[in-house]
C-alpha cells in the first residue's frame, strides 16, 4: 500500500472511531437527522474498519508463525501456516485497497434507460430492440423491478426508441458504464446476398434522484401536452389521454412516460425523467472537463463514443474501452451481464486507486 493510500485509511479510520463516540453521547438521539448521517457514515466505514482489524490480526499471527520456523520440530506447519496466512493477507489488503476508494453516492440509486436506434435504419431498430431485451433480462436476473415508460416501434420490429426505469439495489453500480454507442455487425434479415451490415444503436443510463435540488423547473419553461397511450400494434391501452410529454423549451429535451393509467403519476415520472437527464447534463460538462483522460467515461454524457461491438459472424462481444473480448454473444444478448460488468467495475477501481495513489 502506498503511503498516500496509507494515509487516507488512517484517516478514515480515525473519522470512523469519532462518529462512534459522537453516536454513544446521550443526547446523540435527540436530532433525528444528525443521528441518521451520523449512523449512515458509521456504517459505511465499519466494513473498512473490520477488514482492517482482521488484516492486523493476519499480520500479528504471521509474526508468530515465522517466530515458529526457529523449531526444528515445528518448521513444516509453520511453512504451511505462513502460506495460508499470506494469501489470506493478500486477499485482506485488496479488499482494503478497494474500501478505500470514494463511494459513488449514486451506486444505489434507481435509474432510467434510454437506448435509441443510430445509423442503419429498421436494422439498427432491431438492434435497440436487442440491447432493450439484454438490459431487462439482465435486471431480471438481479431481482430488479423494471418498467416501460414509454417507447417508439420500429416499422419492421425492434425500437427507434425506448426508455425503460429500473428499480433495485445497485442498479447504478451495475449498470453505469453502459452508456454509449453500441455497434452491431450481422447479415439482416432483408439482405439477400448475405452482406455483413453494421449499425448501431446509443444508451444512456441516467441516476434518478430521490431529491433533485440543484435542477429547478419553471413552469414558464414547460410545455405539456398528454395524449392517449397505446401498446403494439396501435392498441389503445386506456381510453382517456393519461400519456405525458413535456418539453423542456430552453434545452429542447422532450421525455414520454404513457406506463401509467393515471395521468398525475405519469406526469410525476415524466418530471422526474426530465430532471435525470438535466442533471446528467451538468454532470457530462464536468466530468469532461475533470476526467478527460479516462478510459471509462461514467456519466460523461458522450454517446458518439463507440464503446462495445456485437458481432454475430464471430459470435463475440468486444468492449473497445479496456480491449475485452468475450465468445459469448448468444448468453450476453440474453442478459448474463456479469463478465462484462464485473470486469468493467474492476477496471474502474483500479483507476480510482492509481488516481488516489498519484495523490499528494
Amino acid at each position: 500500500m502506498t503511503p498516500q493510500l496509507q494515509r487516507r485509511l488512517e484517516q478514515l479510520l480515525e473519522r470512523h472511531h469519532e462518529v462512534g463516540l459522537l453516536l454513544a453521547e446521550p443526547d446523540a438521539a435527540n436530532d433525528s437527522t444528525r443521528f441518521r448521517t451520523l449512523s449512515r457514515e458509521y456504517a459505511q466505514t465499519q466494513e473498512l474498519a473490520d477488514t482492517f482489524a482482521a488484516a492486523r490480526k493476519t499480520n500479528e499471527e504471521l509474526a508468530h508463525a515465522r517466530e515458529m520456523l526457529a523449531d526444528p520440530d515445528m518448521r513444516e506447519l509453520a511453512r504451511e501456516e505462513i502460506a495460508r496466512l499470506e494469501t489470506t493477507h493478500a486477499e485482506l489488503d485488496e479488499r482494503l485497497q478497494s474500501l478505500l476508494i470514494p463511494r459513488d453516492p449514486l451506486d444505489d440509486a434507481n435509474l432510467f434507460l434510454e437506448v435509441r436506434a443510430g445509423t442503419g435504419g429498421d436494422e439498427a431498430a432491431l438492434f435497440a430492440g436487442d440491447l432493450l431485451r439484454m438490459y431487462l433480462r439482465y435486471a431480471e436476473r438481479r431481482g430488479w423491478r423494471t418498467e416501460l415508460m414509454s417507447a417508439h416501434e420500429g416499422e419492421h420490429g425492434g425500437y427507434k426508441e425506448a426508455v425503460a426505469r429500473v428499480e433495485g439495489q445497485g442498479a447504478y453500480a451495475a449498470l453505469k458504464f453502459e452508456s454509449g454507442t453500441h455497434r452491431v455487425q450481422r447479415v439482416p434479415v432483408t439482405e439477400a446476398s448475405g452482406r455483413i451490415h453494421t449499425s448501431a444503436a446509443t444508451v444512456a443510463i441516467l441516476p434518478e434522484m430521490e431529491e433533485i435540488e440543484d435542477i429547478e423547473l419553471r413552469d414558464a419553461d414547460l410545455k405539456v401536452d398528454t395524449f392517449r397511450a397505446s401498446g403494439a400494434g396501435g392498441q389503445h391501452v386506456n381510453k382517456t389521454d393519461s400519456a405525458i410529454r413535456i418539453t423542456h423549451l430552453p434545452t429542447g429535451i422532450v421525455v414520454e412516460c404513457q406506463d401509467e393509467r393515471s395521468q398525475h403519476k405519469n406526469r410525476a415520472r415524466a418530471l422526474s425523467l426530465l430532471k435525470a437527464r438535466l442533471l446528467d447534463s451538468q454532470r457530462a460538462e464536468q466530468a469532461a472537463k475533470q476526467a478527460a483522460t479516462r478510459k471509462l467515461q461514467v456519466g460523461s454524457g458522450d454517446r458518439s463514443q463507440r464503446i462495445r461491438t456485437y458481432n454475430f459472424p464471430q459470435g463475440r462481444v468486444t468492449d473497445h474501452r479496456i480491449n475485452l473480448t468475450l465468445h459469448q454473444l448468444p448468453q450476453i444478448l440474453d442478459g448474463d451481464l456479469d463478465d462484462l460488468i464485473g470486469t468493467l467495475a474492476r477496471e474502474s477501481h483500479a483507476e480510482a486507486l492509481a488516481a488516489l495513489g498519484d495523490a499528494p
